[in-house]
């Protein structure tokens, strides 16, 4: 697991800044939490991220909230930015009829499903077995990005979570 993967994991709405325009606003934002500082380099990030202990997860976990009611306070909404990345990008392919991204959404679809029946029916050996598996793990990343780019993302399930936090915080009583 990358250091940025653990930040999404404990502070989603941050991670999913730093794909986006608002990077620096989000780097900026760890930075602060862990080192008290606005600057820290990506190395020291994540060195720290990585080694993290509860506290520094907490943390991390507090920056979160605390950047989250910064992007409310300046109207940005990240599931919009988002959204209009995913646009553009869509149009630009209508535009030019460039036919990239189709063949590479299913260069990567027949890469990912071919390995996985692969696996399943074909005895590996050992010593190519974990490189499969790290490339079945790429692909399988990529057919998630491919598929939230065709279909879109579930921003629907982004509310749902969020419901069902308010629920357990026992905020969304009637």
């Amino acid at each position: 697991m990358n250091w940025k993967e653990l930040v999404g994991s404990v502070a989603p709405t941050i991670a999913t800044a730093l794909g986006g325009p608002l990077a620096g606003a989000a780097v900026q934002s760890i930075s602060n939490a862990l080192f008290g500082k606005p600057n820290a380099s990506e190395a020291e990030i994540e060195q720290q991220v990585l080694t993290a202990s509860p506290e520094i997860l907490l943390k991390l976990k507090q920056a979160e909230q605390e950047f989250a009611v910064k992007m409310k306070e300046l109207d940005i909404s990240l599931d919009q930015i988002n959204a209009l990345d995913r646009d553009s990008a869509r149009k630009r392919e209508i535009a030019v009829k460039d036919k990239t991204p189709m063949l590479i959404a299913l260069v990567s679809f027949f890469g990912f499903f071919g390995i996985l029946i692969l696996l399943i029916f074909k005895q590996i050996p050992d010593t190519a077995k974990d490189p499969l598996m790290i490339m079945l793990g790429a692909l399988g990343g990529i057919v998630v990005s491919i598929t939230q780019y065709y279909y879109g993302s579930s921003s629907g399930s982004a509310k749902k979570s969020e419901s069902i936090e308010k629920l357990m915080n026992g905020k969304g009583g009637k």
